[in-house]
């Protein structure tokens, strides 16, 4: 797209926003000869209809980027200034808007799509829009930048546990581990950093969960696709532009406990949920999991401890409910080779607190917990 839109198209644009609704390609079209006076070729009128509708419809000049294979980013920084994440970390892209304006005016409505508000009065927004994409926008005076955007591509976890192993996911004897983790039932969160396979790897692991068994999901967008009989998904909902109407993942984990679960999944902790978590995984739902971000195993009671705080709970209850609650930490890195299992922690009491302890490491390092994680796969069952 130029510099500057033309005034041709602007004059379009500017007819277009006054309607409800996405144009049609036709009714763009129309309004392009109308504007035009019959003075455009066939190929002039196809790039008029192009970039008036850039703006309209979809993400606008951002949406062929959202649709590339691989891409779970695209971040605008400005009106020159847009990249992307395609599993290997953020490279620019040569795309363009037309200017500062351009930028706000597909964040605004990309926020009324998903029923937010975003002005002067709410300069930034967080919500997920109607495809499953995660929408967050900066207006300035608060992005001393101009308008910021940032757009998390959500795809559907689809590939099975016999997928990510021939794609090299589970070195040495990972594999093993965890379909004994599972079959076992004991309690496991799966971590690790951004873009690390945190919900694919889960939901390759729920595929692996007995026929028999009900597995109730609760997501803020709609990722985990476990191959499995039996999964009833609860969603979380934003609240409507009177701030009102919204379900949290709190909400639905309680929720998920009256529907009689065989396992409790929540696709990531991160907010009052664990409180709820914790305390559905004390009283008797054996198997319940979830995704949450750390960069080490390591720091996973840190984590805990700050998310349960927020939430009220006190630093004895939180590492208190922890040990009880859960067993085995299943933690993911991404190196140049790929996503991959890195590290299966066991999650064990040191004195009031917890600790997680190595029982197996790709790398080979020392395990100080290799016998008791065996014990663990071995004593428990397979539910």
């Amino acid at each position: 797209m130029s510099d500057s839109a033309p005034p041709l198209v602007e004059r379009v644009r500017a007819r277009l926003a006054s309607g409800a609704g996405a144009p049609s390609p036709v009714a763009v079209a129309a309004l392009v000869r109308e504007e035009a006076g019959g003075l455009l070729g066939d190929g002039a009128v196809l790039t008029a209809v192009r970039a008036a509708t850039d703006e309209l419809s979809g993400a606008g000049v951002l949406e062929p980027l959202l649709r590339l294979p691989g891409v779970t980013d695209v971040l605008v920084n400005g009106p020159a200034s847009v990249w992307v994440d395609r599993g290997a970390g953020l490279e620019p892209v040569d795309v363009r808007f037309p200017d500062e304006a351009a930028v706000r005016r597909l964040a605004v409505r990309l926020a009324a799509a998903a029923g937010r508000r975003l002005d002067d009065a709410a300069p930034w927004v967080d919500a997920g829009l109607p495809d499953g994409t995660r929408l967050h926008a900066v207006l300035p005076p608060v992005s001393g930048s101009g308008t910021c955007l940032s757009l998390r591509v959500l795809r559907r976890a689809v590939l099975s546990f016999a997928d990510l192993a021939d794609r090299g996911a589970f070195p040495g004897a990972a594999a093993d581990l965890l379909t004994a983790l599972v079959q076992a039932r004991l309690a496991f969160l799966v971590t690790g950093g951004t873009g690390t396979g945190k919900t694919t790897v889960l939901s390759a692991l729920l595929g692996l969960a007995g026929q028999h068994e009900r597995l109730v999901l609760c997501e803020d967008a709609p990722e985990l696709a476990p191959l499995h009989p039996h999964v009833v998904r609860l969603l979380t909902r934003p609240p409507n532009v009177e701030a009102a109407g919204a379900v949290t993942l709190r909400d639905l984990v309680r929720q998920a406990l009256r529907m009689r679960p065989d396992r409790l999944v929540v696709g990531e902790v991160r907010g009052a949920e664990v409180v709820d978590l914790l305390a559905a995984l004390n009283t008797g739902h054996d198997g319940g999991c979830g995704t949450l971000h750390v960069n080490r195993a390591g720091d996973l009671p840190a984590r805990l401890e700050a998310l349960g705080e927020a939430a009220g709970l006190g630093r004895a209850a939180v590492h208190s409910q922890a040990a009880a609650a859960l067993s085995v930490v299943v933690h993911l890195r991404r190196s140049p080779a790929g996503r991959h299992v890195a590290e299966l922690g066991v999650v064990r009491r040191d004195g009031a607190l917890i600790e997680v302890v190595p029982g197996w490491r790709a790398d080979g390092g020392p395990c100080p917990a290799g016998d008791e994680l065996h014990r663990l796969l071995d004593g428990r069952g397979t539910g």
